[in-house]
């Protein structure tokens, strides 16, 4: 459970028959959950796979464009980084990817605007997720923590 380097989560195996069904995001998501309800910030153990990367950049890029649809140009990434649990090194990279962040005068700015991240939105394939409270997304049965 406790990390040096920050890890929320060390290794995912989805088995071929399973792969693609969404398990894989489910578990970025329950490991991304746990770190911010213990107040931490997370990053996969590296060096990802390739199917690792592709995985966790989709994940990370649709919690960020959703979280980003409140934002009200004050947020620093630190702060970003907290709402989504997700550390600030892959908000930048990922942000970078999306060309939604740009390096200026030594500071790194978000700019995004709300017409731009629904299109990005309107794009991606929502994937299932792990609700905060021990709900679950996309038809997965409720877990009350009761």
């Amino acid at each position: 459970k406790k990390s040096e380097l920050d890890y929320n989560l060390a290794c995912i195996l989805t088995f071929p028959p399973y792969q693609r069904c969404g398990y894989g995001k489910l578990l970025i998501s329950f490991s991304y959950e746990l770190s911010k309800r213990d107040g931490m910030v997370g990053s996969p153990e590296k060096p990802l796979s390739d199917l690792g990367k592709l995985s966790y950049r989709s994940f990370w890029t649709f919690v960020l464009l959703t979280t980003l649809l409140d934002y009200d140009g004050k947020w620093t990434l630190r702060e970003l980084s907290t709402k989504t649990g997700i550390k600030v090194e892959d908000v930048i990279s990922t942000l970078q990817a999306l060309d939604l962040i740009k390096y200026w005068k030594g500071q790194h700015i978000i700019f995004v605007s709300q017409t731009l991240l629904k299109e990005l939105l309107a794009k991606l394939k929502p994937p299932r997720l792990c609700l905060p409270h021990g709900e679950w997304a996309e038809g997965l049965a409720r877990v009350d923590n009761q």
